[in-house]
């Protein structure tokens, strides 16, 4: 039986503000103790029992005695969106961050894209992926113009109705644009697709079929280590979409988490070494950046229920780590993503004494650990925790 990991993202279930978040316009945002403070009457039992609680600084959620080890991890990566997060989880340190476009982009940057398309655009500004759509949804269905809009993150998002950019035309013209942004001046770090259907004041986001077209990770990390070293690298959700589709071996879209839970659940059962990688991004998307608290909340624990289904098709081969990418406290103003620690849980069913874990000085972390009990070597940023777990 080969040693497998599986490891799995809750897409911004931040664990309280960083030493440095003041810098990223952050005042002592905590994701997870906002849900506990919000509406104490939602627990989540499964993930308690591993020491989500005790993380959570929430004295009625510890546990005196968990199943897991369990502690935080800092992000030194400068950034806190998705891309930032997860390749540091593999080694990738970013240091210079992708640049942003808060007003809006430059009309010089776009006038390359708008000759492509062959029409001019809509919107190009900051904001609200729903709000933009519901706006100027009307708009773009009779004109045809797609809508262009960003965020804080270094991110480009068109947004198109199915009845009217088809879906292929619409990932169509996001690769165009991806192949327009790659390098500076006007690099940007992905080009998020985003159909919605619908009509108006009635639209709806098709988040089964959003694509994010990202740049190329740096090489080596650790998913192109793994590969080399002929283990398998599975990944479910965005992730593959987040590594433009380097270092993975089979790939797997979701329409939402428990799409997510189910598909890892299946390619689990059919894996022979290596690491599965899961993203479960309806956190994120659907409830931090929408601050959503309740419905954030409820989605928490939709995965506590799964989590025993998780822990009871593992093998004894299997190490299972749960972590997030970075914050977006619902509880906290304004849209964006928030800068803060994120969880670190470690699971095995082998495991004698399991319990606190120091704090882990970066996301890298992960990648080192994971490496660790893969026994590939591993030369890349991080400090394997797996001498400390017995």
């Amino acid at each position: 039986m080969m040693k497998k990991v599986i490891l799995i993202v809750l897409d911004s279930l931040g664990v309280g503000a960083l030493p440095d978040s003041c810098k990223f316009g952050d005042d002592n945002p905590h994701t997870l103790q906002s849900l506990y403070l919000s509406h104490p009457e939602i627990r989540y039992p499964n993930l308690e029992k591993m020491g989500l609680g005790n993380i959570a600084e929430v004295n009625e959620a510890a546990e005196a005695q968990t199943n897991a080890y369990y502690g935080k991890l800092a992000e030194i990566s400068n950034g806190k969106d998705t891309t930032t997060g997860h390749w540091e989880m593999c080694g990738i340190i970013t240091v210079e961050p992708l640049a942003t476009y808060p007003t809006g982009f430059p009309a010089e940057m776009l006038a390359p894209f708008v000759k492509y398309l062959g029409t001019d655009i809509l919107g190009n500004e900051n904001a609200s992926g729903t709000e933009i759509i519901e706006r100027l949804g009307r708009e773009h269905m009779l004109t045809g113009k797609p809508i262009v809009y960003t965020s804080a993150d270094s991110v480009l998002q068109i947004a198109a109705h199915e009845d009217v950019i088809p879906l292929d035309r619409l990932y169509e013209i996001c690769a165009n644009a991806r192949e327009l942004y790659r390098e500076q001046p006007y690099q940007v770090g992905r080009i998020i697709a985003r159909p919605f259907y619908g009509k108006p004041g009635e639209f709806i986001r098709d988040n089964a079929n959003r694509r994010d077209f990202a740049l190329n990770p740096p090489t080596p990390n650790l998913l192109t280590v793994l590969q080399e070293k002929e283990r398998e690298v599975l990944a479910v959700g965005k992730i593959d979409d987040i590594f433009a589709h380097v270092g993975i071996s089979k790939a797997v879209h979701t329409k939402d988490n428990m799409d997510g839970v189910d598909q890892t659940l299946a390619l689990y059962q059919n894996m022979q070494n290596g690491l599965l990688f899961t993203n479960l991004v309806e956190f994120d998307s659907k409830y931090g950046h929408r601050r959503d608290v309740l419905g954030y909340t409820k989605a928490l624990a939709d995965f506590d229920r799964r989590l025993p289904e998780i822990v009871a098709a593992l093998d004894e081969e299997t190490l299972l780590i749960i972590t997030a990418d970075h914050g977006c406290d619902p509880a906290y103003r304004g849209t964006d993503h928030t800068r803060e620690y994120v969880p670190f849980l470690i699971y095995h069913k082998q495991f004698s004494s399991p319990g606190a874990l120091p704090t882990g000085q970066s996301l890298a972390d992960i990648g080192a650990t994971v490496a660790d009990y893969l026994e590939v070597e591993y030369a890349l940023p991080g400090q394997s925790f797996l001498a400390r777990l017995k």
